[in-house]
């Protein structure tokens, strides 16, 4: 039961969810990205993604956490390396894909990626939402390995300068070392960063946003699976 580790800590590490040979294969469909990009969101609705959605629901440890009442809404692709570089600072992920805009106090700061809709989701949404995210490269620290802050979940939606008070207060940050083919499974409000790759491994990624399949306030998913 890995149900515990979320509910106190807000993130669970998965070991040998996928072999090396799948995360190779995973990363041969991957489609091309620009120079400049540090990825891409648009990925789920591609085959082979949701063929993952499906392995991940059939996992013994994942099985647990992924009811027939969550579905996959989200498949971004991160990739960092020494020539494909960058660095994301203490933050929580608040923006959630959406199918058309809705008019309503708790929805705020709407925004547009890659051609789709994005909104901050209310706290009580982001509570019951998990990421999962697939490691097709083993990641040490040198690599950009992702940093979270142990039970900063339970603080709810933070303002930047109440992040940054966090930040200094509560316990140190733990590094997300990882294995290749392994998961890390985090609640989106646990303040999380990464740093950038000092090493000279490949970093890539594949982070799956799920959430409860009714959504309030008139909102509909995107897409899901």
């Amino acid at each position: 039961m890995i149900q515990p580790s979320l509910t106190t800590a807000g993130f669970v590490l998965v070991p040998s969810v996928f072999s090396p040979i799948e995360c190779e294969t995973f990363a041969t469909n991957i489609p091309k990205i620009t120079p400049t990009s540090a990825g891409t969101r648009s990925l789920l609705s591609l085959a082979w993604c949701a063929e993952i959605v499906q392995r991940l629901r059939a996992h013994p440890i994942l099985t647990s956490i992924l009811s027939s009442n969550i579905v996959a809404v989200q498949c971004t692709y991160f990739e960092k390396s020494l020539s494909r570089n960058w660095l994301v600072s203490f933050h929580q992920d608040l923006s959630i894909p959406v199918a058309y805009r809705v008019e309503h106090p708790q929805l705020q700061g709407w925004s547009e990626k890659e051609s789709g809709l994005f909104v901050q989701a209310p706290a009580a949404l982001l509570a019951e939402m998990l990421a999962i995210r697939i490691h097709l490269d083993p990641c040490l620290a040198e690599d950009g390995a992702l940093r979270v802050i142990s039970g900063s979940h339970l603080l709810g939606r933070l303002n930047p300068q109440k992040i940054v008070t966090q930040r200094n207060t509560m316990q140190k940050e733990i590094i997300c070392v990882a294995e290749q083919g392994s998961a890390l499974v985090m609640r989106p409000l646990l303040l999380h960063a990464s740093s950038k790759s000092s090493g000279t491994g490949l970093r890539r990624v594949l982070h799956f946003l799920f959430a409860p399949k009714d959504v309030l306030y008139g909102l509909q998913w995107r897409e899901s699976v």
